[in-house]
């Protein structure tokens, strides 16, 4: 939530009110980030106004090392660090955009490198059983089929998957019209199984799941109770669906299949920027990380296949 300005409040205080206003406002930012976009500018408020600084015009280069310090020597995570400190650059180039600010302190700063983990991923047969585990005619059943075939066959993310409208589906064209991150708009194509399965439980799971009901949401997927469905709970019932298929339940989750349809299509020689805008990456570096898949997969292959890898058989 954005902060409201607050009376007696400090410049500080009142231009990152001002920023995070503009991030909501402007920029379309969901609440839950406008919420952590506010908390790393507290961190740095607080650390400021115990070395005596409160505008942002008094902020010095020492200043922002001093902070970068402080959050290090706190044992924050170099990933939560580098967050903030973005948080933190923002602010600052708004101040600069206003002219509260002639030159950037932050500039000559290093932010702490983000280790770049690999993403978790699903084998195509594991996937296979997962949607097979979930597959059933009563309403559920379709339902949930058709959202584990739309992440896998659309790439989308939960929050887009569960807020999906209706007026979205273009079921002549196979396409899915996606409201993303920062309210950007993209249309997704789906693959033909996908929209079969999305078909089948519009045709009879969900006049089931609606029942009598007024059909004020106009939303695709409905709980048992005719309600859009939620994140945390399609999560649960994916966690059900893998411990049913026998696979590990800590390895599945929307994003993961998320991250295996993207895999899939690059080992298939999908080229990544196609890649990149089905997905709604801003940045192309965010879905580079699947070349670093494909390369480990690769590499496992090698291991494993190859008469010199080391699990070859002899």
């Amino acid at each position: 939530m954005v902060e409201r300005s607050r009376v007696g409040a400090t410049p500080l205080e009142e231009i990152s009110d001002a920023f995070l206003t503009r991030l909501a406002v402007e920029e379309g930012l969901s609440p839950r980030t406008i919420e952590a976009y506010a908390g790393d500018l507290r961190h740095l408020r607080t650390h400021l106004a115990n070395h005596g600084v409160d505008h942002v015009a008094d902020i010095k280069s020492q200043d922002l090392s001093r902070f970068a310090s402080y959050l290090n020597d706190r044992g924050m995570a170099a990933t939560s660090r580098a967050r903030v400190l973005v948080s933190v650059r923002r602010l600052l180039r708004y101040a600069r955009e206003r002219r509260e600010i002639v030159a950037d302190p932050f500039e000559g700063i290093q932010s702490p490198k983000r280790p770049r983990t690999l993403p978790r991923i699903l084998r195509l047969e594991e996937t296979v059983a997962l949607i097979d585990a979930a597959r059933s005619d009563d309403p559920l059943g379709l339902r949930d089929v058709a959202m584990l075939e739309i992440l896998y066959g659309a790439g989308l993310r939960a929050s887009e998957l569960v807020e999906l409208p209706i007026e979205a589906i273009d079921f002549r064209g196979l396409l899915l019209r996606v409201v993303g991150k920062g309210k950007k708009e993209r249309i997704v194509p789906m693959g033909e199984v996908a929209a079969n399965a999305l078909d089948e439980y519009m045709k009879r799971g969900r006049p089931l799941l609606l029942a009598d009901r007024d059909d004020r949401g106009h939303v695709v997927f409905l709980t048992r109770r005719g309600k859009g469905m939620t994140r945390q709970n399609f999560f649960l019932r994916i966690r059900q669906h893998a411990q049913k298929a026998g696979i590990e339940r800590d390895r599945v989750s929307p994003h993961v299949l998320r991250h295996a349809f993207a895999t899939d299509l690059l080992e298939g020689g999908a080229d990544l920027r196609a890649i990149q805008s089905m997905l709604g990456h801003a940045d192309l570096s965010t879905t580079e990380i699947y070349t670093h898949v494909s390369r480990s997969k690769l590499r496992q292959t090698v291991e494993s296949r190859h008469p010199r890898g080391s699990g070859a058989n002899r």
